[in-house]
Order: C-alpha cells, then structure tokens, then sequence
C-alpha cells in the first residue's frame, strides 16, 4: 500500500516574495521622485504605514539591505549618501514597458498601418494562396510540394499554380527616433504631473529600442528656455523647470541630430502639453505667455516645413486639450504632413508605442 505525506498547503506560495512586491513598489515611486532614494523611502515608510506592507518578518529596515546586497543601490562610505545604481535605473526602465505594453493590449489608438514591397526580415506564421504577382522567394516550397503531393499523387507528380502557398514578410525599417519631452513648468502646473508620465514613455520607448530593435537609434532631449541633450541613464532624474517653452529650439536640435544619422528613416516624436511661448534671439529670451504669438509660431511653421522637406514626420503628442491650442497643434501639423493626438496622461504610452510600431513595421507582399 503506497504511503502519502500531506505538507500543509501554503495558499500564497506562487505569489511574489515581499522584496519584490516592495520593489515594484520602489521603482513606481522612484519615477515620481526623480530618483531621489532618501524621498522614496520615504514615501514608502508612508505607504507601510497606511496599508500595511510589512510584516514582523521582513521590514523596510529588511529591504534596504536587499537593496544593498542585490546592488540596486549604492553607500558612499564618506557621507553615508545612499543613490540608486544603473541596475536600478534599467529597472524602472523595464517596469516602465512592461506598464505600457499591458496596456497596448487594451488599445487599438495610433495604428496607421502602412504597406510597403520589397524583400523583408521577420516571416509570417501565416500562409496564403500564390497570387499573381508573388515572387519565388515567397514560396513556402515545403508546403507546396505537400500540396502537390495531395492533389495529384506521388506516381506522377505535378505542380500547378493552385499547389502553391506564399508565405508574407514584415519589412523591418531601421528607424531613427528623437524623443522631445517639454520641461516647461507647465508640466506641473494646476495639480497635474504631466512629467512623469512623459518620462515613463521616454524610459520605456529608450528600453523598447535597446531590446528589440538594436539596430535603430533614439535620441532623447528637453526642452524648456533652451533645448539640450540627455542620456537614457538620467531620465529617472528628469525634473521640471522655471522655464518656458522654447519649441523652436527643441526642432533645431531634433534636426541637428538627425543630420547625423544615417539611417534612411527619421521622425521626430514630441511631448508637449501647451504652446510655444519663447525663442532665442542671441543672447536674449523672447517671451510671451499670453495666447498664440505670431513671431513664435512663424518660426515652429518654418521649421516644421523644412523637417517636411528634409521627409522627417514631426508626431506631437499633446497632453493637454485646451481648444485654443489645438489651432496651434493643427496648423503646425498640416505644415509638416506629420501627425498630432490629444492625448491623456493614462493612454500617452499607448499612443506613442502603437504609432511608433506601425511606421516602422510594414507588411510586404
């Protein structure tokens, strides 16, 4: 008679350990404080309190020297000034994909599918009937000489055009990508943090291309009085500014960098949540905050003509609906031949993920 031994059974043993669960935790709170350790663990010790998410086994005295011995962050022996580590900046950056693509599930927003012909890189799963016009590379010989062994017998075997099976490729462009994110103060403005959703995006769209598509390129800058560059390594640490919003100056660099790729591909994404308000003139700031001002918006115009004739798509993702800016946004869109949403900061990452894919990855026949 065989002899069984009953354990008891634990119901939370396939859900995650309390480090992790804290360290999804960390890295969310990490965005919003710009990677400020000391203020997150702070936030944390805060959230412990009001929903209890330790317990007398692990505390988040516990996590801390996980954090430590995991290498996620780093102690400087001299003034005990504790900072996250590049392992963790990549973390947020993956946490940050992970979130968007959950809800790329969800969304069908910023599909513009596009078709191109030529020889592609990805084949399809899929398999469809030969149509006149297809080529000898899109045969799937193998399944086609099943068929014609099935349609006509194996003694005498023959092929005819309804044996064939054609099998599509996805075209795969390389693509270079600049990312323009609006430091403005506007971006905090009126109780709405409109900034750590753009970084989120930034952080996931920078993750998106070192993974799946190595061969593409993604600058990132921000722009507020001046436009200046940025890694992917500081866009946990992304801060508004006092500034205003200098979107000429964001244009010019965009342009500037993209002359140097060579990729035959470009296009300009730009996260923006109201007007442009200031240019540089030598050494000076010309501002103005009140409505749409001319002189500004004459030079967006020309600059978004000129990206049209250089074939660079200015995409301008507009996280704010105010009706007075969507003139602005319609007319500096119709100009380029580019594309423009009124976005949420819920479904931004959705916009921006969806468009991206679909411009770079076109069915071929």
């Amino acid at each position: 008679m065989h002899s069984f031994h009953f354990s008891k059974f634990n119901i939370n043993q396939n859900q995650k350990s309390s480090f992790d669960q804290l360290f999804e935790l960390f890295t969310q709170v990490l965005t919003y404080t710009s990677g400020d350790f000391s203020e997150s663990i702070q936030w944390l010790n805060e959230l412990d309190k009001e929903y209890k998410l330790t317990n007398n086994d692990y505390g988040i005295g516990d996590f801390i020297e996980d954090l430590k011995s995991k290498g996620y962050i780093d102690e400087n022996k001299q003034n005990g000034e504790i900072k996250i580590t590049p392992k963790t900046e990549q973390s947020i950056r993956q946490k940050s994909l992970e979130e968007i693509f959950g809800k790329l599930k969800k969304s069908k927003k910023g599909n513009h599918q596009t078709f191109k012909s030529g020889i592609g890189d990805e084949i399809n799963p899929e398999s469809r009937p030969f149509q006149f016009g297809d080529t000898m590379e899109q045969i799937d010989f193998t399944s086609s000489i099943r068929n014609a062994q099935i349609n006509h017998g194996i003694d005498s075997f023959s092929m005819d055009e309804g044996d064939l099976e054609i099998r599509d490729t996805d075209f795969k462009a390389q693509t270079s990508t600049v990312l323009m994110i609006d430091i403005s103060h506007s971006m905090i403005l009126y109780g709405e943090d409109r900034i750590t959703p753009a970084k989120k995006v930034a952080m996931a769209l920078s993750e998106l291309i070192k993974t799946k598509y190595p061969k593409d390129t993604l600058d990132l800058l921000v722009f507020g009085n001046d436009a200046w560059t940025i890694e992917i390594k500081d866009l946990p640490y992304l801060q508004v500014g006092p500034y205003h919003t200098n979107t000429v100056a964001g244009i010019e660099l965009a342009m500037e960098l993209l002359r140097k790729r060579k990729n035959p591909n470009k296009q300009i994404f730009m996260i923006t949540d109201g007007k442009p308000t200031c240019l540089k003139e030598g050494k000076n700031y010309y501002k103005n905050s009140f409505g749409i001002d001319r002189k500004i918006l004459s030079r967006c115009l020309n600059l978004a003509a000129q990206c049209k004739k250089n074939k660079i798509p200015i995409t301008t993702f507009m996280i704010a609906s105010d009706p007075y800016l969507q003139k602005f946004v319609q007319e500096f869109t119709e100009t380029n031949n580019g594309k423009a949403f009124f976005a949420s900061l819920d479904n931004l990452g959705a916009f921006i993920f969806k468009d991206f894919e679909s411009g770079r990855s076109k069915t071929v026949f």
